[in-house]
């Protein structure tokens, strides 16, 4: 029989505790041939939290207690992880809100999606049959949406719709490689980081649609403002099409730079400015996107492998050449020359990026 473990970090959840681990007692039923855990992390709560656990542990053997200092969201599951694979030998952990937000009948649910093979179940409220909370403020809206639709861009991922659920289950095999890089995160960032790092390592990922539900016992532990600015920077920093998208401006200065010089200066023909300024970009996209965009995936530094990269690149990039030369060339024919920064400009952002980045993940920088 494999063992399922929910952990369920607290704060001053007096008022909803007991409901939530009977409830996904409960539900536990429905799975018999699953073995069901509760880990209880509270953040020493001064609150009943804790002596409510304590006295239905009197009743429960299979739920547990961990008493912690209060670290943040990151550091409460990583101390109820580590004691569900050390100390209970789990197969799978859930991460869960304490404070009926999440509706624990989703739970066989989520199993089932294990089952079938699933390395990773993401409560989704942004997939069909998910939602969120009719009642919320419109800034809470937008917010939770729109900041779901800047990780999956900054990420250029459809794998999941909802980078910042806090409904998961997850493998302890994900947990185990995960344990150390996610260990700096504290806040609710932890969630997009622990996902991005299930995603990097081949995790099988699944959804299930949630009704996420507002609180109505206790008070939100989210700082708003941090987890914003915790989380852009985490996306900024760890997106390869973010960072490709940079190597692209520093590559589109040097192309834009000679071909000023030629076309300006030198008064050469558009087509062999755009030409020589565009292999000179694309040399330099090369190296700066193997060393530091593609770097988790860069080309092997050995001589053929090195030789075979390159040569893929600027064969991909040949289509870039070609497509920025015919259309810079063909939009001065057909409008005026002196408008040729525009066209290059527009052909570069709404063309050649995304055809680039496409071709250079499927092609060059692969999934190893």
């Amino acid at each position: 029989m494999k063992k399922a473990t929910i952990v369920l970090p607290t704060y001053n959840e007096g008022g909803t505790i007991e409901k939530v681990i009977l409830a996904i007692f409960n539900e536990s039923l429905q799975k018999p041939h699953w073995q069901v855990e509760i880990v209880v992390v509270d953040s020493t709560s001064t609150d009943s939290t804790g002596e409510i656990v304590k006295k239905l542990q009197k009743k429960h053997s299979n739920l547990h207690l961990i008493v912690t200092p209060k670290e943040g969201l990151g550091q409460a599951y990583i101390h109820g992880f580590t004691y569900a694979m050390e100390k209970l030998n789990s197969f799978v952990v859930f991460e869960m809100d304490s404070d009926l937000s999440h509706d624990p009948k989703k739970i066989s649910e989520f199993l089932t999606e294990i089952e079938k093979g699933a390395d990773f179940v993401i409560g989704s409220r942004y997939i069909k049959g998910g939602s969120i909370p009719e009642n919320w403020a419109i800034y809470r809206k937008l917010l939770s949406g729109l900041g779901n639709i800047i990780i999956r861009l900054g990420f250029m991922s459809s794998k999941s719709a909802d980078w910042t659920s806090g409904y998961r289950a997850i493998k302890t095999w994900v947990i185990k490689e995960a344990i150390s890089y996610i260990q700096p995160y504290t806040g609710y960032v932890f969630q997009v980081a622990l996902l991005d790092f299930a995603m990097k390592h081949k995790a099988r990922i699944a959804q299930v649609p949630i009704n996420f539900k507002d609180r109505t016992s206790g008070v939100s532990k989210i700082n708003f403002s941090q987890t914003i600015v915790q989380t852009l920077w985490y996306v900024f920093s760890h997106s390869s099409f973010i960072k490709f998208f940079i190597v692209g401006t520093i590559g589109f200065i040097i192309d834009f730079a000679i071909s000023y010089i030629f076309i300006e200066k030198v008064h050469t023909q558009v087509w062999i400015a755009t030409l020589l300024s565009t292999e000179t970009a694309i040399i330099s996209n090369f190296f700066m996107n193997n060393f530091w965009s593609f770097a988790h995936k860069k080309v092997d530094h050995s001589m053929n492998s090195y030789a075979k990269g390159f040569f893929k690149f600027n064969l991909v990039s040949s289509g870039s050449i070609a497509i920025q030369t015919i259309g810079v060339q063909l939009l001065s024919s057909i409008f005026t020359r002196k408008l040729w920064y525009i066209y290059k400009v527009i052909i570069i952002v709404f063309v050649v990026i995304p055809y680039s980045y496409i071709l250079y993940n499927k092609l060059i920088w692969k999934e190893k």
